[in-house]
This record gives C-alpha cells, structure tokens and sequence, in this order.
C-alpha cells in the first residue's frame, strides 16, 4: 500500500512537471489534474497487481477510480475537460498489464 501511495505521488509530479514545461502548459490547475490522473492509475494497477484480487474486482475498483476522476473533473471543471482524465488512466492502467503480461510471473510486483 505504501509503494502504491509512491507510485501516486511520483506519477502525479513526474505527469505535472512534464505537461506543465516541456508539453506546453494549459493550465497549472488542469495539468495536476491530469498529472493526477496518470499517478492514480499507475498506483491503482500496482495497488490491484496482486493474487489477492480476482479479475471483476480489479475491474470494479478501477471503474471506481475513473469514476472519481470524472467527479472531481465535474466539481473542478467541466465535463468536457473531464472525460481525457479517464482516457488518461485508462490507458496507463492498461499499459501496466499489458507490460506485466509478457513476465512469465504476470505481474510486474515479482
């Protein structure tokens, strides 16, 4: 758990610091929103990257996280400024399996 708050805060600054100098900033506000999502997607893959959890809860947790991706996009922002978030993480939550996929563990922890 404690590895999974890392991998948050690390890809939240790592996303942030990379759109905000050198991508070309829309906002300080909407790249930390967006670097945010980047980091709660790599930590949420790592988080569920674990024996314990069967495939439907990986799913249903997940589709908690972009769920309050869009909430907070909402309450920040607005819909339409939103929805890249999710497509966002997405596609990071799936590039960690995808990556994990191709060790013969399956997982990218061991």
């Amino acid at each position: 758990m404690q590895r999974a708050f890392l991998y948050l805060f690390a890809g939240t600054a790592l996303s942030f610091f990379l759109s905000y100098f050198l991508l070309g900033s829309q906002g300080w506000e909407l790249d930390l929103y967006y670097g945010f999502a980047f980091g709660l997607a790599w930590g949420t893959a790592y988080f569920l990257d674990d024996p314990r959890f069967s495939l439907p809860q990986k799913l249903g947790i997940s589709f908690l996280g972009m769920g309050l991706l869009i909430l907070l996009g909402l309450f920040l922002f607005n819909l339409q400024l939103a929805v890249p978030s999710v497509i966002k993480f997405s596609m990071v939550f799936v590039a960690y399996y995808l990556i994990a996929s191709f060790r013969r563990s399956k997982s990218l922890r061991k």
